[in-house]
């Protein structure tokens, strides 16, 4: 391989790292984004809650919050997309045990599961 071949390769490779940079950062920020959401939800939840109790009709505050909390758990399945998606951006992945591991380890270190 000639010195030109090398330093064509190492912008190659330096691009790619780039790239996958840039869509671990969109990604992170969708998270981000989803978790704010989260908190919206929460929000509404003591809110609801408190004007049920306000206006004496603590029964109603039920459904309310069975539907926010809803809410909360499609937001948090997106969010476990896109986790997924950052694992395998990061050539990683996750073991039983919930540790996240280089894609080509073998054996866990710290459960000692094997791939």
């Amino acid at each position: 391989m000639s010195f030109f071949d090398k330093v064509k390769q190492g912008a190659t490779d330096a691009a790619k790292k780039a790239q996958q940079t840039v869509e671990l950062t969109k990604l992170k920020a969708q998270v981000s984004s989803k978790e704010k959401e989260i908190e919206k939800f929460y929000n509404l939840i003591g809110e609801s809650v408190y004007a049920a109790y306000m206006s004496g009709d603590i029964a109603n505050a039920g459904e309310i919050v069975e539907r926010f909390s809803l809410g909360i758990d499609a937001v948090k399945q997106e969010i476990a997309v896109l986790d997924q998606k950052i694992i395998e951006l990061r050539n990683e992945k996750e073991c039983v045990c919930g540790k996240v591991v280089v894609a080509d380890t073998k054996f866990c270190s710290s459960c000692g599961h094997q791939f």
